[in-house]
């Protein structure tokens, strides 16, 4: 973690040079690269060290983002438990505003969750989510409808999130890794084969040059999970 916790102190720097937040993509997997056995169904990868870890990442970070498929699949509530810390500020991306009236993160959750969606979702959606408690951005769309995702790091840099963490699910990630906006990777690894819903889809790439790279790989075991971390090279564009 004092590793890590080095590579995150940039996250200033960064944000003033760039105006978008420092973005550390975390997140468990099995051996064979798979988060779940079936798309919206929940599976627990990380022994207890890792996900110590993975809260002490939390308390590390300004903010947390999620996709609405972690929200409809897990309802997460992305605080930090396992650690002493600060809970981050929920996001989540949720371009049709489909996110639950009854999610944990409007339940139980000391902040407001920050719902980044399009220009045209639903109105009256948005009015009984913030009603709830909830706080809706509205940005443009990418190429293929969904948010755009460089926008939204703008948006949340102009709103002071200097440190955000990316902890899923699989379409999230993949468009972070796709678009080049991944800053750190820290990886856990778990010893177990699952045969399903793999992590990381098509990125559009076929030459291995243009593929994102761990720069200087670190690697420590918690418990049974390897654990891998580094800056993340984002390949040629």
């Amino acid at each position: 973690m004092e590793e890590i916790e080095a590579l995150l102190a940039k996250s200033a720097e960064h944000c003033h040079k760039t105006g978008r937040p420092w973005v550390t993509l975390s997140y468990a997997q099995s051996i064979d690269g798979c988060i779940a056995a079936r798309p919206g169904q929940p599976l627990a990868l990380s022994g207890t060290l890792s996900l110590t870890l993975t809260h002490q990442l939390r308390a590390a970070h300004d903010a947390i983002l999620v996709g609405i498929g972690t929200v409809l699949a897990d309802n997460p509530r992305l605080t930090v438990r396992l650690v002493e810390g600060v809970n981050p500020q929920p996001v989540v991306v949720d371009s049709r505003l489909r996110f639950p009236l009854d999610a944990s993160l409007l339940r139980h959750h000391p902040l407001s969750s920050w719902i980044a969606t399009s220009e045209h979702a639903d109105l009256d959606r948005q009015r009984a989510l913030e009603q709830a408690g909830a706080r809706v951005l509205r940005l443009p769309t990418d190429l293929s409808g969904g948010v755009n995702l460089a926008i939204l790091l703008e948006r949340l840099g102009a709103l002071g999130i200097t440190c955000l963490m990316v902890e899923g699910g699989a379409r999230i990630i993949t468009s972070f890794l796709r678009q080049r906006l991944v800053d750190l990777l820290v990886l856990t690894v778990s010893p177990m084969l699952v045969g399903g819903l793999h992590a990381v889809n098509d990125l559009r790439q076929t030459d291995p040059a243009c593929f994102p790279r761990l720069q200087k790989p670190h690697a420590a075991w918690r418990g049974e999970d390897l654990i891998l971390w580094g800056e993340l090279a984002r390949g040629k564009a």
